[in-house]
């Protein structure tokens, strides 16, 4: 049966989470899995394997980078003699976005995992471990991103399919004040219409104006249920929901956890 894997899961309020993975070449093959709601790139340190898609299967060597979507179902496999080792780093989809939006980097939506062969990329990987090790935070994922960027696509003049005024109104939603103000408040940033909202936000992101907006504030509302000790209830109100309970089932739709399951594991997972 295949899995979908949830951020929240494994982060538990960090702003990225990052494993090494060892598969032994008699090993069984990782579960056929998806992404709810994260990408991850995968760095090969090691050995060689098989990436397995539904597209078919892709051969990794050491020094393959490969980035993996929500939409991509995947397995990985080692290979004889010495198995595979890789280093992955995952983070939530909404703030990659939001990083290639600010940055201009281009959205990468085009395709299925995209891979690249960089060996200058496993330090990198290895850097984005060691800090994950040591209570991460969300300048320790940028770093990450810039330094592996830099070695993978020095130059991208960006995705030509995102507007600017979109790729602005979008960044400028995180603000807590603007997000409070939902999809009326993107309308102003944006100065067009719903209806090419809409059409621009689909053609871009694949997603509407709505669940956009709804994405991010659960996003906030995660970072503030591990970090603070902030009620429920005004933690909705900060991010814009019209009721705690409304709230409440939006946060637990997405993430399999009640807000205050959430918080006690989140908490719980920065104790040694």
């Amino acid at each position: 049966m295949e899995q979908i894997l949830r951020f929240e899961a494994h982060a538990f309020g960090r702003p990225y989470h990052a494993a090494r993975v060892r598969i032994p070449v008699r090993a069984r093959d990782t579960e056929l899995h998806t992404h709810a709601d994260f990408h991850e790139f995968m760095g090969v340190v090691s050995g060689s394997g098989e990436h397995l898609l539904t597209t078919g299967v892709e051969q990794l060597r050491a020094g393959d980078v490969v980035l993996v979507r929500p939409s991509d179902r995947h397995a990985v496999r080692g290979s004889a003699p010495d198995g595979l080792e890789f280093v992955n780093v995952a983070f939530p989809s909404s703030i990659w976005q939001g990083f290639l939006d600010l940055t201009r980097t281009g959205s990468w939506t085009s395709r299925g995992p995209i891979s690249f062969h960089q060996p200058g990329a496993v330090p990198v990987f290895e850097r984005a471990l060691d800090r994950f090790q040591d209570d991460p935070t969300t300048y320790d994922l940028l770093r990450f991103w810039i330094d592996l960027l830099d070695l993978l696509a020095p130059g991208d003049p960006g995705d030509p399919g995102v507007p600017d005024w979109l790729a602005k109104a979008c960044t400028a939603m995180r603000a807590e004040d603007n997000l409070r103000g939902g999809v009326p408040r993107l309308l102003e940033l944006a100065g067009v219409s719903a209806a090419h909202l809409s059409r621009s936000m689909r053609a871009a992101y694949g997603i509407t104006p709505t669940a956009f907006v709804t994405d991010l504030r659960l996003e906030h509302a995660a970072s503030l249920l591990a970090a603070t000790s902030t009620t429920i209830a005004a933690i909705a109100t900060r991010c814009g929901f019209s009721s705690q309970s409304y709230f409440t089932r939006c946060f637990t739709t997405a993430h399999a956890l009640t807000p205050s399951e959430f918080r006690h594991r989140s908490q719980r997972a920065f104790v040694p």
